[in-house]
């Protein structure tokens, strides 16, 4: 792609009124109140332009931190139950095999019902799927800790993930719709990606906290009225999305089911057989049918949604001539093993405090604190750079940033070695590389796509995350059962569990870092490769105006979906 696609000039603004298209020209010292006007109107609206707010500055601030929380509620709910997993299970009495599911039925209907919830949201308003997602994910939160069944228990973890599913993608398309290419609109992604280290960094220190002196249920609960608090500040923050004109030809905005169950059945087949995998074993038969399967399905989807954008008769979920462009596809493929690294890095890291360590929550947060602290840095940093550096810059530091966190893991560094070290920059370095890189993936998946796709291309570029960090941490616990398997001379089934001060234990997660480690080299090499001279995603490009009526790069409303 030229680096016109990354940052689009903005649309021409409305064309003179017609009583002005046969004035003659002022001339140059005129003092006529009209071009008075014109001038200063220009001016303003340039200045419009290049701030990209759509309304009162307080607003905005309101407006980018509301949906900001779709993201931060997201890993809260992820990060902090992850801490309180060994708790729940024993009150719950499931086992140790089994209390991954947890986690696992959050993820998979987190990841495989995006794509969905972003068309819907694109089609019958962004503003109504974000406040009943994060009320649905309020309201089901708030029942988990009542439930006293694992399979119940399990299936309100999966409701829970609905619930984000329509959320997170949509949050992404309101910012990609309500702020035009400018400085704002690189300071609303900026935000946006900070949520996620602090949802992390709370979710540790809430969890942790609550696991030390009170019961785990509040867990639940506290992040319930999150939940609800979010919903209630979107009814009255978002603004109400704008009927869209019916264009005459133009497939009719309509739901893709068929497309949909093909793509959501795919990706549930897929994660979960990825997911299993490492549990019951690779060489179980319905393991590899079930990838096979899912291929299948997936490959399929894509083969349907070609032939309705060809045909035209009903508009597809997604639009597969995107990845025809080069550059979109490699930012896939990036944000994929991105995601890959970074989220099984912090996996790994905490199975090394915790199950090597032995330290308790609490301890184990305080490690994780450096993290939601530089997120908040390299966010005020980032949103400045974004119109500045060129964008494989940006991503090339933000992966190699990533890549040296886990390699401090793999190293053979002597584990008594005091944390101040190499572990707390590992993961200082960790979050300024992944917010540093995130931005740059959705500001330029925003740019990529038109306002009508704008949810959908959020649900995208989370759900290529999502597959990547599914199959980044199969390979990876896989790496690590092998490791453990062979230092303890037994067989891969009768590997064991990660233990304190355990050589073989110790000797797998440095394994698995290394995989982590590839994976960001990967990464870094696709930027390398395919963003260079692709030129800078945030920058904004103001034309001059012309001396007499309206400024030549007014922005045009844009309206997209239905409320």
């Amino acid at each position: 792609m030229s680096t016109s696609s990354t940052n689009p000039p903005e649309k021409a603004g409305p064309q003179h009124h017609e009583k002005d298209r046969g004035a003659p020209p002022h001339p140059p010292n005129s003092e006529d109140s009209e071009v008075s006007h014109a001038a200063e109107a220009t001016e303003e609206d340039n200045q419009n332009l290049t701030s990209g707010l759509p309304f009162s500055k307080a607003r905005c601030i309101a407006l980018v931190a509301t949906l900001a929380g779709a993201s931060f509620l997201n890993t809260l709910s992820g990060q902090a139950v992850v801490i309180i997993l060994p708790t729940i299970g024993r009150d719950l009495e499931i086992p140790e095999s089994r209390l991954q599911w947890i986690i696992s039925a959050y993820a998979l209907t987190f990841g495989c019902f995006m794509l969905f919830w972003g068309r819907v949201a694109d089609i019958y308003g962004k503003r109504k799927i974000f406040v009943l997602g994060s009320a649905w994910f309020a309201v089901t939160m708030l029942v988990n800790p009542f439930i006293p069944n694992e399979i119940a228990f399990d299936l309100f973890r999966a409701l829970q993930g609905l619930g984000a599913a329509a959320n997170v993608p949509t949050a992404i398309g309101i910012l990609g719709t309500t702020f035009p290419p400018s400085k704002a609109k690189n300071y609303a992604f900026s935000c946006y990606a900070a949520g996620a280290p602090l949802g992390a960094v709370i979710g540790n220190l809430l969890s942790g906290i609550i696991a030390q002196y009170a019961s785990w249920k509040w867990v639940f609960v506290v992040i319930a009225l999150a939940g609800f608090a979010i919903s209630a500040a979107g009814i009255f923050i978002i603004p109400p999305s704008k009927r869209a004109a019916r264009v005459e030809g133009a497939a009719r905005p309509s739901i893709d089911w068929l497309g949909a169950v093909l793509v959501t059945v795919g990706l549930l087949a897929l994660l979960f057989a990825l997911t299993e995998g490492n549990v019951v074993g690779w060489r179980t038969p319905w393991i590899s049918v079930l990838i096979v399967i899912s291929l299948i399905l997936i490959t399929l989807f894509a083969f349907w949604q070609h032939h309705l954008e060809k045909t035209g008769k009903l508009a597809p979920i997604m639009k597969v001539s995107n990845f025809r462009n080069p550059q979109f596809a490699a930012a896939m493929v990036i944000m994929a093993l991105f995601f890959s690294t970074f989220n099984c890095f912090l996996v790994y890291a905490t199975y090394f405090y915790q199950g090597y360590q032995g330290l308790s929550p609490l301890d184990t947060t305080l490690r994780f604190m450096p993290t939601g602290i530089t997120g908040f840095i390299t966010a005020a940093i980032v949103s400045q750079l974004l119109s500045r550096v060129p964008t494989y810059l940006m991503l090339a530091v933000g992966n190699a940033c990533v890549s040296v966190s886990a390699l401090l893991f793999a190293v053979p560094i002597p584990p008594d070695t005091t944390y101040w070290a190499w572990s707390f920059p590992a993961m200082v370095i960790s979050v300024f590389g992944a917010d540093t890189a995130w931005p740059c993936l959705i500001l330029f998946t925003s740019h990529s796509l038109p306002q009508a796709d704008q949810a959908l291309g959020g649900a995208l570029v989370n759900a290529m995350g999502q597959v990547g960090r599914a199959i980044g941490l199969a390979v990876a616990t896989a790496i690590q059962t092998a490791v453990m398997a062979r230092e303890r001379a037994v067989s891969v089934d009768e590997a064991g569990s990660v233990e304190v001060g355990d050589l073989a234990s110790l000797l797998g997660l440095r394994a698995a870092e290394w995989w982590n480690f590839a994976v960001g080299i990967c990464a870094l090499l696709v930027v390398l490769v395919s963003f260079r001279g692709s030129g800078i995603v945030g920058k904004v490009e103001v034309a001059k105006p012309e001396r007499t009526g309206q400024p030549v790069n007014a922005r045009d409303e844009e309206e997209t979906g239905t409320d």
